[in-house]
């Protein structure tokens, strides 16, 4: 039983749908009082935190429609909102290094597994955009002093706690403005109706136009899956 802590857009097919299953199954045992795997470490872990629990499920939904799947499954649960488990049963990193040796003959996810702080970093560089322009800045400069192969872990934390924080409407606005960038030159919307699309809407067609013209960067960005998440709850 396994519910990763990572963003989803790292698990290949079979590992997305199999966290999603494993999700449910925890769900099923708060909800019905089941014994079976009640004990288990990743079980236990999420006691308390059904909020979270039903927000990660939003994000498996996200990633999954990004592949063409759709969710018929919804989670009802709920719990005290902004508050996520602080035990992880493997580090951030060290679960990057996990789906690593688990996909070495295998299909990758959506996203690369990063094999260094740079990558890591420039496949989330929007998402954090979106939540602190500050910590945007820091982050970048401390990067770029790294050395290629120099160890990731502390960012790795960092990057996946930022994933839990819901964006503002003026940052979730600003980052999706600079991943339009990366896509405008494919759109025939005019500039008057992008100024009165919702960021939802925009964020939809940002993913659109990513998917269907294999945009490098935008496709290996977790902006585009997790921010679908929060884009619904942002009114302009």
């Amino acid at each position: 039983m396994r519910i990763w802590d990572i963003n989803p857009g790292y698990l290949n097919r079979q590992s997305l749908l199999g966290e999603h299953r494993e999700l449910h199954g925890i769900v099923s045992i708060f909800e019905n009082n089941k014994k079976g795997y009640s004990r288990h470490p990743e079980t236990v872990r999420w006691v308390g935190y059904q909020w979270a629990l039903k927000q990660r499920h939003l994000f498996l939904s996200s990633e999954m429609k990004l592949r063409g799947f759709t969710d018929k499954t919804p989670v009802s649960i709920d719990g005290k909102a902004d508050e996520w488990p602080a035990i992880y049963i493997d580090e951030p990193a060290t679960q990057f290094r996990l789906l690593e040796k688990k996909y070495l003959t295998k299909e990758q996810g959506r996203i690369l597994l990063p094999k260094n702080a740079q990558q890591l970093w420039s496949q989330h560089k929007y998402s954090i955009l979106a939540r602190n322009v500050n910590l945007y800045k820091q982050i970048g400069r401390d990067v770029a002093s790294l050395k290629p192969g120099q160890e990731f872990s502390e960012l790795a934390k960092i990057l996946t706690e930022q994933l839990r924080i819901q964006p503002s409407s003026g940052g979730l606005i600003n980052a999706l403005q600079h991943m339009w960038s990366h896509v405008s030159n494919l759109s025939s919307a005019s500039k008057i109706e992008l100024e009165s699309w919702p960021p939802s809407m925009l964020l939809s067609e940002i993913q659109k136009l990513t998917l269907s013209s294999d945009e490098q960067y935008l496709s290996q960005s977790t902006a585009l899956g997790e921010l679908e998440v929060w884009s619904k709850n942002i009114i302009t």
